[in-house]
């Protein structure tokens, strides 16, 4: 491990900002060995993720100069690869955002990598639109999507407008790690880099592009006398974050109208002070909108997070609103797209929907009724990007027809290669008219769907591990499980343990086993590759959801248990 003490003394010695040497000045007073260890012990690590932290002083927070060895290493690589390069940057609504997007753009410019700016927060999907639409080299979004406030992130793209691949991502390390922090960062003024032309903003034209891109794969074939007969009453929220302006904008053109929004969620605020986990697959992130939705009567409440990337649904249950999960939506989705496309006569045998191995197995079952392509990818909505530009790259972009993954990321076209919460707000809206004209709500709907399908029940558990410590304790769990896999769980045999980690069907190895149990049931481990977290992803079917539900909480209490 890293000379916490001396990276503490060497920060303390260059560090110029007086908010950081405040921080570091009060750290190195206070003796705190654990504090000093957790912001130095390691370099944020920089994946296909990026970098994401706490934001702080130290080589493991997020702060200028870790954003800026970051940058002056991407910018290395962007120069070395191509003979002009220029770089597409947005940020989402988290505190020092725009400190960190002028930092990274003035690295860029001084670099002679021309930076195309968002003036604005702005979800990822747009920067994941813009790379392409400008044909930037790469991408930059600052953003840690639905982590707590005191995170931040820097997620960067490839000129396909996907977050980069591995290969990618270890040559920007290796650059990163060739650059010194105090003395090996180029960079410039703003200002001066607008007026020398090596900073724009982006325009609004783009984002009009982005909105007529998403609003083009709308698959409705309700007519306009038949949606009169079924107006849509929604309770909207972007929990403090970007989506508001995109959401209403491309509802609103869509003749969705009668939206009320979440007042205290309304205006973007990196404190995130109505929830401390801004992230709509929790029910305390979606309780204002729930409260709010009782006095409303709304058809349902929709919550995008912070970057606007995911979404998540909850609809009036009885005398409750339940919340729909991400791998019910995702096949609640499915199910809708390829209803409207038989419809209208498509032939499906050819179309391709992506999901990931961790995602509800319900999907398979709607593959084998409708015949299209179902096709899993390692966890990470870039890998279903990645399988949609190699759609793209044969001629063949026109069979993608959905990608989604259960932490509620959907993806209904090619026009971006991330997960679009803006696209699913209009998808899920158009699908809720349809079933409203039927007299069912979502909710109900999800229903029918087990009832003809099976109930394939899921539930992810995440077990967090903080500090260095806990990084220590993830991989001696992951090797035990290696070492000693369990023989049951649940009572049910474990019939198969598949490492990940050895490359599976063609796969990139990760770091992920998967227990296959007896009855078609399972458990996947898998490290969290943002947060300090181990999640066990749980697969149970049953002949009714009471069943289901039973034997999920017999399999998640021994996945505890096997991972204390």
């Amino acid at each position: 491990m890293a000379d916490v003490y001396a990276l503490l003394d060497e920060w303390l010695a260059n560090v110029k900002d007086d908010e950081l040497k405040a921080e570091l000045v009060a750290l190195k007073e206070s003796g705190d060995e654990d504090a000093i260890t957790d912001a130095f012990f390691q370099d944020l690590e920089f994946g296909t993720a990026g970098l994401r932290g706490t934001l702080g002083a130290g080589t493991n927070r997020m702060n200028i100069y870790t954003v800026g060895r970051a940058t002056q290493g991407f910018s290395d690589y962007l120069v070395a690869t191509y003979e002009h390069p220029t770089v597409a940057i947005a940020r989402d609504s988290r505190n020092n955002g725009e400190l960190f997007v002028k930092t990274a753009a003035s690295i860029f410019a001084a670099n002679g990598v021309k930076a195309l700016v968002y003036p604005k927060i702005s979800p990822v999907p747009t920067l994941s639109w813009a790379v392409r639409d400008l044909k930037c080299s790469g991408g930059v979004c600052v953003t840690a999507s639905h982590n707590p406030a005191q995170y931040n992130g820097y997620k960067a793209y490839g000129p396909d407008g996907c977050q980069i691949a591995s290969e990618v991502a270890d040559a920007i390390s290796a650059a990163i790690a060739r650059v010194d922090m105090w003395g090996g960062i180029k960079t410039m003024d703003f200002d001066e880099a607008m007026a020398a032309g090596m900073i724009e903003w982006i325009d609004d034209d783009c984002l009009d592009r982005y909105y007529d891109a998403v609003l083009s794969k709308s698959v409705c074939n309700l007519t306009p006398e038949e949606v009169a007969k079924a107006p849509l009453k929604l309770v909207y929220t972007p929990l403090n974050g970007t989506g508001l302006i995109p959401v209403t904008t491309v509802l609103n053109r869509a003749g969705i109208t009668d939206i009320t929004i979440v007042p205290e969620q309304r205006d973007p605020n990196g404190d995130f002070p109505t929830c401390p986990y801004p992230n709509p697959e929790i029910r305390e992130a979606m309780q204002k909108g729930i409260d709010l939705c009782r006095e409303v009567q709304p058809d349902l409440l929709l919550a995008t997070d912070p970057d606007a990337d995911r979404v998540g649904v909850a609809c009036a249950d009885g005398d409750d609103y339940t919340l729909i999960t991400g791998n019910e939506m995702g096949v609640l989705l499915l199910d809708y797209i390829c209803r409207m496309r038989a419809e209208r006569g498509e032939d499906l045998s050819r179309k391709v929907a992506v999901t990931t191995i961790v995602s509800s197995a319900m999907a398979d079952a709607l593959a084998e009724d409708y015949g299209f392509e179902l096709r899993r990818c390692l966890t990470g909505f870039k890998y279903i990007g990645d399988i949609i530009t190699s759609l793209a790259d044969a001629g063949e972009a026109d069979r993608f027809i959905f990608g989604f993954e259960e932490s509620y990321g959907y993806l209904s076209g090619d026009h971006v290669r991330d997960k679009d919460a803006v696209n699913a707000s209009l998808l899920i809206c158009q699908m809720a008219q349809d079933y409203r004209l039927k007299g069912k709500n979502l909710v109900e709907a999800m229903r029918d769907l087990y009832e003809k399908y099976g109930y394939y029940h899921n539930k992810t558990v995440s077990l967090s591990y903080p500090g260095a410590e806990g990084a220590s304790k993830m991989a001696g769990i992951m090797a035990g499980l290696r070492a000693e896999p369990p023989a049951q769980m649940a009572g049910l045999a474990v019939e198969q343990v598949v490492d990940y980690a050895e490359g599976v069907n063609g796969l990139p190895k990760a770091n992920v086993l998967e227990f296959d149990l007896e009855g078609g049931n399972k458990a996947i481990v898998r490290p969290s590759g943002t947060e300090p977290k181990i999640k066990i992803y749980i697969f149970a079917k049953g002949d009714d959801a009471a069943s289901a539900d039973a034997l999920i909480e017999r399999i998640e209490a021994d996945g505890r248990e096997l991972l204390s």
